[in-house]
């Protein structure tokens, strides 16, 4: 499946497909998550990927502290367990250390298996020492009750040259 920059009219899609794969949270009792993000913070964000045509995922990447950031990865239900999140997450690791960032970081729950399991195995490891950016994120998850649904944490990749 192609990964490529989103157009400007994929990103009028991708809430709906961010709903279709929060979904699947219902299944483990949560209430419902906040709301995705609008087309218009989708269009400000620093990069976009999408895989297919149409989407069937989408990675947004936005910059904390000098590293890229995953802030949203979403797959929907039709595509779920076919490569595409992983195919997604390696396209921003690529996109990340071509550009020149540090590390890629991200916020998620901690044991979900298609959350903090399904990165780690993707080489993200637990960062407990998050930066001033990463903190504010986690702050406003907090107060978003996240942090009531499940154990949530900060995963940091980092993009030395080998």
């Amino acid at each position: 499946m192609q990964i490529r920059e989103a157009t400007a009219a994929e990103l009028a899609t991708l809430p709906a497909l961010e709903s279709a794969s929060d979904s699947i949270f219902a299944d483990l009792g949560f209430p419902p998550l906040p709301p995705p993000g609008s087309p218009e913070e989708l269009a400000t964000a620093r990069l976009v990927l999408v895989a297919g045509t149409p989407p069937a995922g989408f990675a947004r990447v936005e910059v904390v502290d000098g590293n890229a950031h995953l802030e949203q990865l979403a797959v929907h239900p039709s595509h779920f367990r076919q490569g595409v999140g992983t195919a997604l997450v390696r396209a921003v690791l690529s996109w990340a250390r071509e550009a020149g960032f540090p590390a890629v970081t991200l916020c998620t729950f901690s044991d979900i298996p298609w959350n903090g399991p399904f990165y780690r195995k993707l080489g993200f490891a637990d960062f407990d020492d998050p930066s001033p950016g990463l903190q504010e994120l986690r702050a406003h998850e907090r107060a978003l009750g996240l942090d009531d649904l499940g154990p949530r944490v900060v995963l940091r990749h980092p993009l030395a040259e080998h």
